[in-house]
């Protein structure tokens, strides 16, 4: 087990995941880079004992995953048995599927009770339910956001969340005060930095925008938070160019 507690998010580079021999040489890339640990996302098709000893060749760790929220409904014991298989503890998804979005205040209250209800299965065999957000759930209903609902309504014991500390900044909240608010829950955060080109708001890497890390670093300590992991959706250079450009920063910045 990694003493780290920073990670890459592989979505980060998902043009170089399309295929095993990809991976592999994907997963080098990222150990090269420094990284000991990864968030699985948006992997070319593998066979979960093949990409065990891929990740157990680099010496990294999988510290969470990405999957459909479906799929961890339906298919509960599978997702149970890769993820032990990897050594994973946080299987989470990537947002709020559509069903339950369409559904306003009510899909967001009807989510967080039936994933509850999933999460507890995969507690019960040790494994951690995450919830990433995007911008879309700083939406506003009768004083409530979205975010808020999810989180005041599902259960804390097993429901944790994966605040992304750009798509907060994004909906107009604030990432430290977010990651505060769920002390206890915040064990995965995302880190990737915004900076504006005109007009726009861009992703950049961590540090190399203007989001306040000294206060968000602050509050994941205070919160608990147990993973680091950076990710960058878009990059304007090469995407592991950006992956060491941020994970040098956030030495810097005091995390290794």
């Amino acid at each position: 087990m990694t003493q780290s507690v920073l990670a890459a998010q592989l979505y980060t580079v998902r043009e170089f995941t399309k295929t095993p021999a990809d991976i592999a040489a994907t997963m080098k890339k990222v150990r090269q880079i420094g990284y000991e640990a990864v968030q699985l996302s948006a992997l070319g098709p593998i066979e979960p004992a093949e990409l065990k000893k891929i990740v157990d060749g680099e010496g990294l760790t999988v510290c969470a995953t990405h999957i459909g929220y479906e799929r961890m409904r339906d298919d509960t014991q599978a997702v149970i048995d890769e993820h032990l298989l990897l050594g994973c503890e946080y299987p989470a998804i990537g947002g709020l599927p559509g069903v339950y979005r369409e559904a306003g205040a009510e899909g967001y209250m009807r989510f967080a009770q039936e994933a509850s209800e999933v999460a507890r299965k995969l507690k019960a065999a040790g494994l951690t339910f995450g919830y990433h957000n995007h911008s879309f759930e700083l939406e506003s209903f009768d004083g409530r956001t979205g975010l808020q609902i999810l989180y005041e309504e599902s259960d804390p014991e097993v429901f944790t969340s994966e605040i992304d500390t750009y798509w907060v900044q994004h909906g107009g909240g604030d990432p430290a005060a977010w990651i505060r608010s769920l002390k206890g829950r915040a064990h995965l955060v995302h880190l990737k930095d915004m900076t504006m080109k005109g007009h726009q708001q861009i992703m950049a890497e961590v540090g190399e925008g203007n989001l306040n890390w000294p206060a968000i670093l602050d509050a994941c300590k205070e919160a608990g938070t147990r993973w680091y992991i950076v990710e960058q959706d878009t990059c304007q250079r090469d995407p592991f160019e950006s992956l060491a450009i941020s994970f040098n920063n956030l030495k810097k910045m005091g995390l290794k």
